[in-house]
Protein backbone atom coordinates (compact mmCIF):
# COMPACT_ATOMS: atom_id res chain seq x y z
CA UNK A 1 0.00 0.00 0.00
CA UNK A 2 1.02 3.59 -1.28
CA UNK A 3 0.46 6.77 0.79
CA UNK A 4 2.01 8.91 -1.92
CA UNK A 5 1.18 11.96 0.40
CA UNK A 6 3.57 10.53 2.99
CA UNK A 7 6.68 9.84 0.91
CA UNK A 8 7.99 13.81 1.07
CA UNK A 9 6.99 15.04 4.42
CA UNK A 10 7.96 13.31 8.07
CA UNK A 11 4.84 14.13 10.39
CA UNK A 12 4.88 13.61 14.21
CA UNK A 13 2.17 10.54 14.84
CA UNK A 14 1.14 10.04 18.54
CA UNK A 15 0.73 6.01 18.56
CA UNK A 16 -1.16 5.45 21.89
CA UNK A 17 -0.82 2.11 23.12
CA UNK A 18 2.57 1.67 20.66
CA UNK A 19 3.42 -1.36 23.10
CA UNK A 20 0.07 -3.30 22.18
CA UNK A 21 -0.26 -5.63 19.19
CA UNK A 22 -2.12 -2.83 17.13
CA UNK A 23 0.12 0.11 18.17
CA UNK A 24 3.21 -1.87 17.38
CA UNK A 25 2.24 -2.57 13.71
CA UNK A 26 1.28 0.73 12.87
CA UNK A 27 4.27 2.32 14.24
CA UNK A 28 6.59 -0.02 12.85
CA UNK A 29 4.61 0.95 9.15
CA UNK A 30 4.83 4.23 9.96
CA UNK A 31 9.12 3.69 11.03
CA UNK A 32 9.00 1.87 7.50
CA UNK A 33 7.15 4.98 5.60
CA UNK A 34 9.94 7.79 7.16
CA UNK A 35 7.58 9.39 9.91
CA UNK A 36 8.71 10.61 13.10
CA UNK A 37 7.05 8.02 16.04
CA UNK A 38 6.10 9.00 19.53
CA UNK A 39 4.73 5.97 21.38
CA UNK A 40 2.87 6.22 24.66
CA UNK A 41 2.15 3.25 27.13
CA UNK A 42 1.93 2.63 30.29
CA UNK A 43 3.23 -1.29 29.46
CA UNK A 44 0.67 -2.30 31.99
CA UNK A 45 -0.63 -4.81 29.09
CA UNK A 46 1.58 -3.72 26.27
CA UNK A 47 5.16 -5.25 25.70
CA UNK A 48 8.52 -3.58 26.23
CA UNK A 49 9.61 -6.08 23.32
CA UNK A 50 7.29 -4.16 21.17
CA UNK A 51 8.76 -0.33 21.76
CA UNK A 52 12.43 -2.38 21.42
CA UNK A 53 11.09 -3.40 17.98
CA UNK A 54 9.89 0.50 17.19
CA UNK A 55 13.34 1.37 18.20
CA UNK A 56 15.46 -0.79 16.21
CA UNK A 57 13.28 -0.42 13.05
CA UNK A 58 14.17 3.52 14.08
CA UNK A 59 17.78 3.05 14.18
CA UNK A 60 19.38 6.20 14.61
CA UNK A 61 17.41 8.85 12.35
CA UNK A 62 16.09 10.01 15.60
CA UNK A 63 12.35 9.56 13.96
CA UNK A 64 11.37 7.83 17.52
CA UNK A 65 10.31 8.66 20.70
CA UNK A 66 8.92 6.53 23.86
CA UNK A 67 6.87 8.06 26.78
CA UNK A 68 6.03 5.65 29.74
CA UNK A 69 3.07 6.60 30.64
CA UNK A 70 -0.83 6.55 31.51
CA UNK A 71 -3.73 7.75 29.57
CA UNK A 72 -5.44 9.06 32.73
CA UNK A 73 -3.03 11.17 33.72
CA UNK A 74 -3.89 14.26 31.67
CA UNK A 75 -0.20 15.97 31.98
CA UNK A 76 1.12 13.12 30.49
CA UNK A 77 -1.61 13.07 27.54
CA UNK A 78 -0.47 16.77 27.21
CA UNK A 79 3.22 16.03 27.26
CA UNK A 80 2.69 13.49 24.08
CA UNK A 81 0.97 15.56 22.19
CA UNK A 82 2.69 18.30 21.84
CA UNK A 83 4.19 19.36 18.66
CA UNK A 84 1.95 16.22 17.02
CA UNK A 85 0.32 16.47 13.39
CA UNK A 86 -1.32 13.15 13.85
CA UNK A 87 -2.41 10.84 16.96
CA UNK A 88 -3.48 7.58 16.31
CA UNK A 89 -5.16 6.29 19.54
CA UNK A 90 -4.98 2.39 19.97
CA UNK A 91 -4.74 2.69 24.48
CA UNK A 92 -6.93 0.66 25.65
CA UNK A 93 -7.87 -1.87 28.06
CA UNK A 94 -9.47 -4.79 25.84
CA UNK A 95 -11.40 -7.81 26.30
CA UNK A 96 -15.55 -7.82 27.16
CA UNK A 97 -14.81 -10.39 29.59
CA UNK A 98 -12.58 -8.19 31.69
CA UNK A 99 -14.72 -5.23 31.25
CA UNK A 100 -17.54 -7.23 33.00
CA UNK A 101 -14.99 -8.70 35.24
CA UNK A 102 -13.91 -5.10 36.28
CA UNK A 103 -16.09 -2.16 34.49
CA UNK A 104 -14.20 0.73 37.02
CA UNK A 105 -10.66 0.34 35.87
CA UNK A 106 -11.84 -0.59 31.99
CA UNK A 107 -14.28 2.55 31.92
CA UNK A 108 -11.08 5.12 33.55
CA UNK A 109 -9.01 4.02 31.20
CA UNK A 110 -11.26 3.78 27.81
CA UNK A 111 -13.48 6.20 27.70
CA UNK A 112 -11.69 8.93 30.58
CA UNK A 113 -8.59 8.12 28.76
CA UNK A 114 -9.70 9.16 25.44
CA UNK A 115 -11.66 12.19 26.57
CA UNK A 116 -8.24 12.95 28.16
CA UNK A 117 -6.31 12.30 24.84
CA UNK A 118 -8.99 14.19 22.60
CA UNK A 119 -8.56 17.11 25.26
CA UNK A 120 -5.11 17.28 24.70
CA UNK A 121 -5.18 16.92 21.09
CA UNK A 122 -7.33 19.66 21.00
CA UNK A 123 -5.59 22.20 23.10
CA UNK A 124 -2.37 21.20 20.74
CA UNK A 125 -4.32 21.85 17.56
CA UNK A 126 -3.37 18.26 16.11
CA UNK A 127 -4.58 18.08 12.23
CA UNK A 128 -6.35 14.66 12.84
CA UNK A 129 -7.79 12.73 15.83
CA UNK A 130 -7.97 8.64 14.74
CA UNK A 131 -9.13 6.52 17.68
CA UNK A 132 -10.07 2.61 18.36
CA UNK A 133 -13.63 2.01 18.74
CA UNK A 134 -14.68 -1.92 18.17
CA UNK A 135 -17.92 -3.46 16.50
CA UNK A 136 -18.88 -4.40 20.30
CA UNK A 137 -20.66 -0.74 19.88
CA UNK A 138 -23.98 -2.70 17.49
CA UNK A 139 -24.45 -4.81 20.76
CA UNK A 140 -27.54 -6.93 20.31
CA UNK A 141 -28.59 -5.18 16.69
CA UNK A 142 -29.53 -8.29 14.68
CA UNK A 143 -29.23 -7.38 11.20
CA UNK A 144 -26.01 -8.72 9.43
CA UNK A 145 -24.22 -7.08 7.34
CA UNK A 146 -23.61 -4.66 10.41
CA UNK A 147 -24.42 -0.39 8.85
CA UNK A 148 -22.67 2.29 10.61
CA UNK A 149 -26.07 3.90 12.08
CA UNK A 150 -28.03 0.98 12.50
CA UNK A 151 -26.79 -0.23 16.46
CA UNK A 152 -28.80 -1.86 18.95
CA UNK A 153 -28.45 -2.08 22.60
CA UNK A 154 -24.56 -2.13 23.79
CA UNK A 155 -24.00 -5.41 26.11
CA UNK A 156 -20.66 -4.86 28.26
CA UNK A 157 -18.80 -2.16 29.94
CA UNK A 158 -15.86 -2.23 26.96
CA UNK A 159 -19.11 -2.36 24.35
CA UNK A 160 -20.92 1.09 26.44
CA UNK A 161 -16.90 2.66 26.54
CA UNK A 162 -16.48 2.42 23.04
CA UNK A 163 -19.51 4.23 22.24
CA UNK A 164 -19.15 7.08 24.21
CA UNK A 165 -15.58 7.15 22.53
CA UNK A 166 -17.62 7.95 19.83
CA UNK A 167 -20.08 10.34 21.14
CA UNK A 168 -17.45 12.26 22.39
CA UNK A 169 -15.18 12.27 19.65
CA UNK A 170 -17.66 13.74 17.92
CA UNK A 171 -19.15 16.35 20.54
CA UNK A 172 -15.32 17.61 19.85
CA UNK A 173 -15.44 17.70 16.24
CA UNK A 174 -18.80 19.81 16.71
CA UNK A 175 -17.90 22.01 19.58
CA UNK A 176 -14.28 22.66 19.44
CA UNK A 177 -13.75 21.76 15.59
CA UNK A 178 -11.32 18.81 16.19
CA UNK A 179 -10.96 16.36 12.87
CA UNK A 180 -11.56 13.36 14.70
CA UNK A 181 -12.33 9.70 13.37
CA UNK A 182 -12.97 6.22 14.84
CA UNK A 183 -12.86 2.55 13.22
CA UNK A 184 -14.87 0.22 14.55
CA UNK A 185 -12.49 -3.20 14.37
CA UNK A 186 -13.83 -5.93 13.59
CA UNK A 187 -11.65 -8.70 15.50
CA UNK A 188 -8.26 -7.75 14.14
CA UNK A 189 -5.45 -10.66 14.01
CA UNK A 190 -2.12 -11.10 13.13
CA UNK A 191 1.66 -11.38 13.84
CA UNK A 192 2.77 -10.29 17.05
CA UNK A 193 -0.85 -10.80 18.76
CA UNK A 194 0.18 -11.63 22.67
CA UNK A 195 -0.88 -15.53 23.18
CA UNK A 196 -0.27 -15.21 26.94
CA UNK A 197 -2.82 -12.57 28.54
CA UNK A 198 -5.57 -14.14 30.43
CA UNK A 199 -8.00 -11.52 27.92
CA UNK A 200 -6.26 -13.37 24.30
CA UNK A 201 -8.15 -13.05 21.45
CA UNK A 202 -9.50 -16.68 20.16
CA UNK A 203 -6.84 -16.86 17.07
CA UNK A 204 -3.94 -16.41 19.61
CA UNK A 205 -5.83 -18.87 22.00
CA UNK A 206 -6.56 -21.74 19.40
CA UNK A 207 -2.61 -21.40 18.24
CA UNK A 208 -1.37 -21.62 22.01
CA UNK A 209 -3.21 -24.59 22.76
CA UNK A 210 -2.18 -26.50 19.40
CA UNK A 211 1.31 -26.11 19.45
CA UNK A 212 0.86 -27.37 23.08
CA UNK A 213 -0.44 -30.38 22.06
CA UNK A 214 -4.41 -29.31 24.18
CA UNK A 215 -7.36 -28.73 23.40
CA UNK A 216 -8.66 -25.41 22.75
CA UNK A 217 -12.28 -24.64 24.24
CA UNK A 218 -14.79 -22.99 22.23
CA UNK A 219 -17.33 -21.16 23.72
CA UNK A 220 -21.05 -21.83 22.60
CA UNK A 221 -21.61 -24.83 19.87
CA UNK A 222 -18.82 -22.99 17.64
CA UNK A 223 -21.74 -21.70 15.40
CA UNK A 224 -20.80 -17.75 16.05
CA UNK A 225 -19.13 -15.65 13.37
CA UNK A 226 -16.89 -13.57 12.88
CA UNK A 227 -15.34 -10.64 10.48
CA UNK A 228 -11.60 -11.90 11.60
CA UNK A 229 -9.41 -8.56 9.57
CA UNK A 230 -5.68 -8.92 9.35
CA UNK A 231 -3.78 -6.42 11.20
CA UNK A 232 -1.77 -5.12 8.06
CA UNK A 233 -5.64 -3.57 7.46
CA UNK A 234 -6.22 -1.73 10.48
CA UNK A 235 -2.60 -0.29 10.09
CA UNK A 236 -3.99 0.81 6.31
CA UNK A 237 -7.10 2.38 7.99
CA UNK A 238 -5.64 4.25 10.55
CA UNK A 239 -2.84 6.09 8.27
CA UNK A 240 -5.62 7.13 5.62
CA UNK A 241 -8.04 7.85 8.52
CA UNK A 242 -5.55 10.27 9.06
CA UNK A 243 -4.71 11.62 5.80
CA UNK A 244 -8.79 11.47 4.85
CA UNK A 245 -10.59 14.93 3.44
CA UNK A 246 -12.94 16.91 6.56
CA UNK A 247 -15.71 14.48 5.11
CA UNK A 248 -14.60 11.47 7.15
CA UNK A 249 -14.03 14.26 10.67
CA UNK A 250 -16.83 13.52 13.77
CA UNK A 251 -17.37 9.78 12.15
CA UNK A 252 -17.23 6.48 13.11
CA UNK A 253 -16.13 3.43 10.58
CA UNK A 254 -16.57 -0.50 10.21
CA UNK A 255 -12.77 -1.25 9.77
CA UNK A 256 -13.35 -4.78 8.60
CA UNK A 257 -12.84 -7.84 5.20
CA UNK A 258 -16.73 -7.62 4.77
CA UNK A 259 -16.71 -11.86 4.99
CA UNK A 260 -17.58 -13.55 8.18
CA UNK A 261 -16.57 -17.39 9.57
CA UNK A 262 -17.46 -19.33 12.17
CA UNK A 263 -15.42 -20.12 15.43
CA UNK A 264 -15.81 -24.24 13.91
CA UNK A 265 -13.84 -23.13 10.78
CA UNK A 266 -11.58 -21.27 12.02
CA UNK A 267 -10.46 -23.98 14.20
CA UNK A 268 -10.68 -25.85 11.45
CA UNK A 269 -8.23 -23.89 9.16
CA UNK A 270 -5.66 -23.00 12.01
CA UNK A 271 -5.60 -26.90 12.91
CA UNK A 272 -4.77 -27.94 9.24
CA UNK A 273 -2.71 -24.82 9.08
CA UNK A 274 -0.15 -26.38 12.14
CA UNK A 275 -1.05 -29.90 11.38
CA UNK A 276 -2.69 -30.73 14.36
CA UNK A 277 -5.70 -33.23 15.10
CA UNK A 278 -7.28 -32.57 18.38
CA UNK A 279 -10.79 -31.63 19.38
CA UNK A 280 -11.63 -29.12 20.58
CA UNK A 281 -14.01 -28.74 23.97
CA UNK A 282 -17.04 -26.84 23.63
CA UNK A 283 -18.24 -25.09 26.95
CA UNK A 284 -21.14 -22.18 27.63
CA UNK A 285 -20.95 -19.56 25.75
CA UNK A 286 -19.43 -15.88 27.33
CA UNK A 287 -21.71 -13.09 28.90
CA UNK A 288 -21.70 -9.69 26.77
CA UNK A 289 -20.78 -11.86 23.56
CA UNK A 290 -22.70 -10.77 20.33
CA UNK A 291 -23.74 -14.19 18.09
CA UNK A 292 -22.66 -13.11 14.63
CA UNK A 293 -20.56 -9.83 13.22
CA UNK A 294 -20.21 -9.45 9.68
CA UNK A 295 -19.46 -5.69 8.16
CA UNK A 296 -20.31 -3.68 5.58
CA UNK A 297 -17.34 -1.37 4.87
CA UNK A 298 -18.42 0.96 1.73
CA UNK A 299 -18.55 3.74 4.18
CA UNK A 300 -15.10 3.79 5.17
CA UNK A 301 -14.14 2.71 1.41
CA UNK A 302 -16.03 5.76 0.06
CA UNK A 303 -14.99 8.59 2.34
CA UNK A 304 -12.03 7.32 3.11
CA UNK A 305 -10.36 4.90 0.30
CA UNK A 306 -10.25 2.08 2.61
CA UNK A 307 -9.88 -1.07 0.81
CA UNK A 308 -8.50 -4.37 2.67
CA UNK A 309 -5.23 -5.89 0.80
CA UNK A 310 -5.80 -8.94 2.70
CA UNK A 311 -8.09 -11.40 3.19
CA UNK A 312 -8.88 -13.55 6.06
CA UNK A 313 -7.34 -17.02 4.57
CA UNK A 314 -3.98 -15.03 3.22
CA UNK A 315 -4.17 -13.57 6.85
CA UNK A 316 -4.50 -16.54 8.78
CA UNK A 317 -1.59 -18.31 6.62
CA UNK A 318 0.59 -15.25 7.48
CA UNK A 319 0.26 -15.59 11.03
CA UNK A 320 -0.10 -18.98 11.71
CA UNK A 321 3.95 -19.10 10.19
CA UNK A 322 4.56 -15.69 11.92
CA UNK A 323 3.48 -17.99 15.41
CA UNK A 324 5.21 -21.08 14.33
CA UNK A 325 8.31 -19.49 14.16
CA UNK A 326 8.27 -17.22 16.82
CA UNK A 327 6.82 -20.07 19.53
CA UNK A 328 8.24 -23.03 17.95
Amino acid sequence: MNYPELQDDSYRFLVTGAAGFIGVNISLKLIELGQFVVALDDLSTGKQENIDKIAAAAGYTGRFRFIKGDIRDRAVCMEATNGVDYVLHQAALGSVPRSIADPITSTEVNLMGTVNMLTAAKEHKVKKFVYASSSSVYGDAPALPKIEGNEGTTLSPYATGKLGDELFAANYHRVYGLPTVGLRYFNIFGPMQDTESAYAAVIPIFVRELLAGRAPTINGDGETSRDFTFVDNAVQANIKAALSGDKSSGKSFNIACGRRATLNELYQKIALLLGKDITPVYATERPGDVRHSLADISLARDLMGYAPEIDFEKGLELSIQWYKDALG
